[in-house]
């Protein structure tokens, strides 16, 4: 017999028996759609958290003076402006920024309301990767002349100015006033754990002073030029700082490193639980293939006599029935894995912002290939028995 004669025979099969055919490849439908949207839903939670994180600021470095408990530290160990600028020449540094807080106050309708202000340098924008939802950012001249400006965040301009546009109104903070030339928000809010709160206003870094009177910094930002440099840039911010400030001084440097790693991880233990379980649907499925042939070879053993009386050989036999479960799991992958790329297509227009659902094409063929060998694997044994068959037993069997 031909192998296409052998194919025939095998989609005969199936086709006098759909419905048993069809709830046979269900599971192996539900388990390599799982494998597809598990991948699928990895791909896009783990591209969203660290899009999440990275929105914080991109290849980002930062440095904090380290304060004893109950001790006051000398001048000498603060961060400073020229700290900031050395740190701006080191290689691998393509943008450095400065801040420093100081609880304030606002008045509001006659009432005083506590914000959070925040002096900062010129690149604090690009480094914190802040949205200007009305007016524009500090420009050279604004840092250079000290001019009397500030921006304030969303929540604060609805909270002072209402409806109006807060743009060229005063605000007064202590013993000055100000002019707004701008509305912001953080692009990823951090929830008050960076220095911008709620309720913020930026100055510029040089007017600080006429509440401190000191120009020193509280974080030292930098930014990596890549991924890759990250590791090294932490490094010369901390030699530099060492460098810089006496022996006894104690600063702490972070990245975001660490908390894209926990990211990593935690998503790639969600797929591996994910993908456990398709595999486990994919393990029932075979199971299920294996019964159905079984109790196949057992109602065609007649059949299976007459065919090996004509001359069907051992191959022969066992090529049609490992076929036919090819066929079921074959039939069963491409259903599944049309779900499963069907389901990410249809919600796409249903997921806010610019979050897009990535699809892996290794998903697509691992799902494939494992469906199908699951469906050989577990066929084998069935088609092993019916080629085994003795004809005379066969043809005596009812």
């Amino acid at each position: 017999m031909h192998l296409r004669e052998t194919v025939s025979v095998a989609f005969d099969a199936l086709r006098s028996n759909k419905l048993r055919a069809a709830l046979t490849s269900l599971g192996v439908i539900i388990g390599s759609a799982s494998i597809v949207l598990v991948v699928t839903v990895a791909l896009t939670s783990k591209k969203f958290v660290i899009s999440q994180i990275e929105g914080v600021g991109s290849n980002l470095i930062w440095a904090e003076m380290v304060h004893a408990a109950g001790k006051a530290e000398p001048l000498s160990h603060e961060i400073t402006v020229g700290d900031m600028e050395a740190m701006g020449a080191m290689p691998g540094v393509v943008a450095v920024a400065g801040t420093r807080e100081l609880p304030m106050s606002v008045v509001v309708s006659g009432v005083e309301r506590p914000v959070n202000l925040i002096g900062v340098t010129e690149g604090f924008q690009t480094i914190r990767r802040l949205v200007i939802y009305r007016g524009r950012y500090f420009d050279s001249e604004d840092m250079a002349s000290r001019g009397k400006v500030c921006l304030i965040t969303k929540d604060l301009s609805e909270r002072v100015f209402g409806l109006e546009n807060p743009i060229g109104r005063p605000i007064r903070m202590g013993e000055l006033t100000f002019t707004v030339i701008g509305v912001f928000r953080e692009r990823v809010a951090t929830f008050g754990l960076s220095e911008i709160q709620k309720e913020s206003v930026i100055i510029p870094l040089g007017l600080m002073k006429y509440y401190t009177g000191e120009d020193v910094l509280r974080v030292l930002y930098a930014q990596a030029v890549s991924p890759e440099a990250v590791a090294g840039v932490e490094r010369e911010m901390t030699q530099l700082l060492k460098s810089r400030h006496p022996l006894d001084a104690e600063y702490d440097v972070q990245t975001l490193v660490a908390i894209l790693g926990a990211a990593r991880t935690i998503s790639l233990a969600l797929t591996v639980v994910l993908l456990v379980i398709a595999a486990i649907a994919l393990l029932i499925s075979g199971i299920g293939i294996m019964n159905i042939m079984l109790v196949t070879v057992k109602e065609r053993t007649r059949e299976i006599g007459i065919r090996k009386a004509i001359g069907a050989a051992y191959k022969e036999i066992l090529y049609q029935f490992l076929i036919e479960a090819f066929l079921i799991s074959g039939g069963g992958a491409v259903l599944g894995i049309l779900i499963g790329l069907a389901i990410p297509v249809s919600i796409q227009p249903l997921i806010p912002g610019n979050l897009r659902v990535p699809v892996s094409g290794t998903s697509v063929i691992v799902a494939f290939v494992v469906s199908c060998s699951t469906g050989l694997f577990f066929g084998y044994l069935p088609a092993s028995q019916a080629a085994k068959l003795q004809p005379i037993e066969s043809l005596r069997y009812e």
